[in-house]
């Protein structure tokens, strides 16, 4: 730990306001609310079951009970409805909450973006904690819906950015507020998503629905239209009416760091500054936004600069030749942070350590698994190889120096990474999460809020969601967030709110 100096308390106001008193939350200790013991075990039931969901069920059935499950596609969810056998299934959310509202806890929702806050808000009102996976909603107006509504019903909540829980994003908001590299007044955010289909000219060809899949369920909120197997599982993300392309899958990940350290509210404008293969229907197959936010305290103006389809590292002015930025390689990651038990495993990503400077040799490749057999494996198998190519992470850029951080705001270093020899991260202003299934599952037995609940995720993902709007409309986009519209462009205004299709509603 290093030594506290004059330029600690020089952040200390800034400090003051960074993080309120009762956590990263803004809501009082729920114990008063009648909410479980420590003890007890939550009964958690899943608005999804197959993909994701599968990790986040897993994540939560270390401590806690699964007793419902729900999935709309029967061959996606194979694997968990084979593991949890004997719990009751629905393909119908609203159908499970009803029949089992008074059985129930807490709900995880982990299905495509367009129908986060339909379910998320259909379990908060029956006074049920959620969990919602990134980003949080699909709209701007969503988000602000969502905040209010975990407000208004007094629950535990929490997006699924994993990296707001880890250890290298508190110590890069710590570096940050000690003045480690000046003032802060550019970062660069950066992934190798799209690894779907994105920016083709038509929407796919129409085909006969599967048995095992209730398309009419999957599309929800939305106008009906043919089925596709273009369409789910898997490449959804890359359509606008339903996900909210490489932002929506990495954003809230990689911007995790910038959101927290910068204290990142509304921003004032936003613009696409570049894209390629634009389309009617798809987000751009690569795309540049730019982000303008305000001074905040004694933080001056900053851009964010967001970089997609990345498949190498960023060359960004004033980074030393030859320097690694974002992720580190295997061999040069060092070890996870010592002494965790076993929930702390949630912690994604280790810390970077004096390992760095001493790689070992490349561990040996895992042995191979066996070769996908149905067209779904086969897809997902490809997908999982492209993830595993391209550059991810963030930079920021102060008036003293910078610092990287990986794809969930780990291996925080300084830039040159040189800088680190022997260096001391200064003092731990911030609480530390157990985990972040765990800082959820706390928060749902009275204990403080979770770093990433709703009062801090939904405006941290009203500025993506506004994001993925500027790749639909050319020029800048001024934007007043406490009239949630843009003063410039009455046309993007229109896309702030989802339509409902008959027989759906919010509340």
């Amino acid at each position: 730990m290093g030594k506290i100096t004059r330029r600690h308390f020089f952040y200390g106001s800034l400090l003051a306001s960074a993080v309120p008193m009762g956590g990263f939350g803004s809501t009082p200790s729920l114990k008063a609310l009648g909410y479980k013991s420590p003890n007890e075990k939550l009964n958690i039931a899943s608005i999804g079951a197959g993909g994701k969901a599968a990790s986040d069920i897993r994540g939560c059935a270390q401590t806690e009970n699964i007793i419902a499950l729900c999935d709309v596609d029967e061959v996606r969810a194979e694997k968990t409805y084979k593991e949890y056998a004997k719990l009751p299934k629905y393909k119908d959310f609203r159908v499970m909450l009803d029949r089992q509202e008074k059985d129930i806890d807490a709900v995880i929702v982990t299905i495509p973006d367009f129908m986060h806050a339909t379910a998320a808000i259909h379990a908060m009102e029956r006074g049920k904690h959620v969990y919602v996976q990134k980003p949080l909603a699909h709209t701007v107006w969503e988000c602000r819906a969502l905040a209010k509504a975990a407000e208004k019903y007094k629950v535990a909540t929490q997006m699924g950015n994993q990296g707001y829980s880890n250890e290298g994003t508190r110590q890069c908001a710590e570096m940050i507020w000690s003045g480690e590299i000046g003032n802060v007044t550019e970062v660069h955010a950066w992934t190798n998503r799209p690894v779907w289909p994105q920016g083709l000219p038509d929407l796919p060809p129409e085909a006969a629905i599967p048995p095992t899949l209730d398309w009419d369920l999957w599309l929800g909120i939305q106008k009906y239209r043919p089925y596709s197997p273009k369409y789910c599982p898997f490449a959804w993300r890359g359509f606008f009416d339903f996900g909210c392309g490489a932002l929506g899958d990495m954003a809230c990940h990689i911007l995790g760091a910038p959101n927290m350290a910068l204290r990142l509210g509304a921003p004032t404008s936003v613009e696409c500054i570049s894209q390629k293969g634009t389309s009617p229907y798809y987000y751009p197959s690569e795309a540049v936004i730019r982000f303008d936010f305000p001074a905040r305290g004694d933080m001056p103006p900053v851009k964010i600069f967001w970089h997609d389809a990345m498949m190498e590292q960023p060359q960004i002015q004033g980074v030393p030749p030859g320097e690694i930025l974002g992720d580190l390689p295997r061999s040069r990651a060092g070890h996870p942070r010592e002494g965790l038990t076993p929930p702390e495993h949630q912690i994604i990503g280790g810390v970077f350590t004096d390992a760095f400077f001493n790689p070992a040799p490349e561990p040996a490749p895992p042995p191979p698994r066996p070769e996908p057999t149905t067209p779904a494996e086969q897809k997902e198998a490809e997908i999982g190889r492209r993830i595993a190519h391209g550059s991810n992470g963030s930079l920021f850029i102060g008036d003293k120096g910078m610092i990287t951080t990986g794809t969930y705001g780990e291996w925080t270093r300084l830039v040159p990474v040189e800088k680190m020899r022997d260096y001391h991260f200064p003092p731990e202003f911030l609480t530390r999460s157990p985990g972040h299934y765990r800082d959820w599952i706390r928060a749902c037995k009275g204990g403080e809020p979770a770093c990433s609940n709703f009062s801090v995720s939904a405006p941290f993902t009203e500025w993506i969601t506004l994001g993925a709007l500027s790749l639909r409309f050319p020029g800048k986009l001024e934007w007043d967030s406490e009239k949630m519209r843009v003063t410039n462009n009455s046309d993007v205004d229109k896309l702030m709110k989802p339509t409902f299709r008959s027989g759906w509603h919010l509340s």
